[in-house]
Formats: structure tokens, C-alpha cells, sequence
């Protein structure tokens, strides 16, 4: 029986693109996909990250602020369209609270719970299901952030996850983490005959690159966008919506970011 899957790609709220987001939610209404996976990086939690100690960002903001934010804006209007099975992988960004804590705070790690992401943002409430860092999708595929698994990046849009697919795991990648969209392949065989053919899938963002002040007003090598995944077994086929010139396309029906 085949399943599709709607990818919801790094937002890093507080530095979410609000439009892009909203248009996502609404095609989530519409598409009514079998399952829902945040990749990651849902909360960018500025204050605790690495770049911020001993900076003027880390005492500006606040991890609670952060994460009511990203409940009201991301995961209360999901849920407002949206019934359906919800899976979270955590990020790097996702992991910056409690990180922060054992690192700095160690005498505190009595309240470690508190910091963990599903915690920070009331999973439960919400009816999302907290995976592990890999997650087995199909046969053959595994969907994972990127920041674990020695995963190298590269600029090239699907690279990195088809690196990671060709020397790291030995099977096809969805990942996301770099920010950028895009799907490449590597063939595997002899004598013509096709034997293994393995797949790399990065899902974009929904970022503003605008509202990301660590940038400092540069424009990186990222694509807005998001991905969908069409699974009958061992057969996946990634379809990848770019989001361009403030519009994106999917089933015939044109969405406005």
C-alpha cells in the first residue's frame, strides 16, 4: 500500500518566513498527507547556541519565548488542519537548550527534562511523535537531519546527502540541515545491467534569510522549498516543490507565499 509523506523542513523560528509557512500549512490542509515529519531544526534557540557565549545574544531572548513562538506559529495551526500521524527528528538548533545546560550548568542536570525539545514544546499537547535520529522509512531509506553520521557538506543541492548515502550508510538519504533542495543519484552495476541505484534528498527550508541577523545580511547557497515522498514498499519517489518567485506548485494547484 502506498504511503505519502509531506516533509516539513527546517523553520528555525523565531526566524521563520511567516508567509512561507502559512502557504505550507494550507497545502498541508489540502494534500492531507498519510504522515508528517519535521526533519528538524524547528526552533533555531539563538541565545544558548555556541555563536552567542559570551555575546550580547545570549542574555537577548529567551528559550521559553522561543518555543511559545514556535507552538503558535508552527505547531498550533498545523494541528488546526492537520489530525494526522505528526513525527519530529531533532536538529542541531532543537538540541541547543539542553546542549547549552549539560555544558555550562552541570550542576542543573537534575532538570535535563525540562530542555529536551518535546518537553520545550509540549509534544504531547500536540500529538507529535519524537523519533530517534534515524528513521527507517522504507527499505533502503532513511530520513535524518544531517548534523550526526559524519555527513560532509557540499554546496551542491542533494551532494551532501548522496555523499552520506554512498560512504556513510549504504543506503538512500533524506536529510535535511543544510538548507538547500535538491535530489541527486548514484547508479551501481556491470555489463548494462543496473544493480543499485542510491538516492540523495535535501528538503530545503522555510527560513528568511531576512530575519536571520547571524547572516548579516548575506544571502546563502540555501532554496526555499519543501519535500514530498511517494513510498509502495522499497519504491520511493521524492518529489521536491521549490518555492520560487513567492509561489510554489503541487497537483495542478498553484499556492501564494
Amino acid at each position: 500500500m502506498s504511503k505519502r509523506y509531506l516533509i516539513l523542513p527546517d523553520v528555525q523560528a523565531p526566524y521563520e518566513d511567516r508567509k512561507a509557512v502559512r502557504a505550507f500549512i494550507r497545502f498541508l490542509g489540502d494534500y492531507q498527507p498519510d504522515e508528517l515529519v519535521c526533519i528538524g531544526d524547528l526552533v533555531d534557540y539563538p541565545s544558548p547556541s555556541r555563536w552567542n557565549k559570551g555575546q550580547a545574544g545570549e542574555y537577548i531572548g529567551s528559550v521559553r519565548a522561543d518555543s511559545d513562538h514556535a507552538k503558535r506559529r508552527v505547531l498550533a495551526p498545523i494541528r488546526e488542519v492537520y489530525d494526522g500521524p505528526f513525527k519530529f527528528i531533532e536538529g542541531n538548533h532543537d538540541e541547543r537548550p539542553r546542549v547549552y545546560l549539560a555544558k555550562y550548568a552541570p550542576a542543573l542536570s537534575e532538570y535535563d527534562e525540562e530542555f529536551q525539545v518535546e518537553n520545550l514544546l509540549d509534544f504531547d499537547s500536540f500529538g507529535v511523535e519524537r523519533l530517534g535520529d534515524f528513521y527507517d522509512f522504507a527499505p533502503g531509506w532513511t530520513m535524518t537531519h544531517g548534523h550526526l553520521g559524519g555527513i560532509r557538506m557540499t554546496q551542491t543541492p542533494g551532494g551532501s546527502a548522496l555523499s552520506a548515502a554512498k560512504n556513510r550508510f549504504q543506503k538512500s538519504i533524506v536529510m535535511g540541515h543544510t538548507h538547500r533542495l535538491g535530489v541527486s543519484y548514484h547508479t551501481y552495476g556491470y555489463g548494462g545491467k543496473v544493480t543499485k541505484t542510491l538516492t540523495g534528498v535535501e528538503v530545503g527550508n522555510l527560513m528568511s534569510m531576512r530575519a536571520a541577523t547571524y547572516l548579516k545580511r548575506a544571502t546563502a547557497n540555501w532554496q526555499q522549498g519543501f519535500c514530498i515522498l511517494h513510498v509502495d514498499g522499497a519504491y520511493v519517489r521524492p518529489e521536491i516543490v521549490p518555492i520560487l518567485n513567492r509561489k510554489f506548485h503541487v497537483g495542478g494547484i498553484t499556492y501564494e507565499v
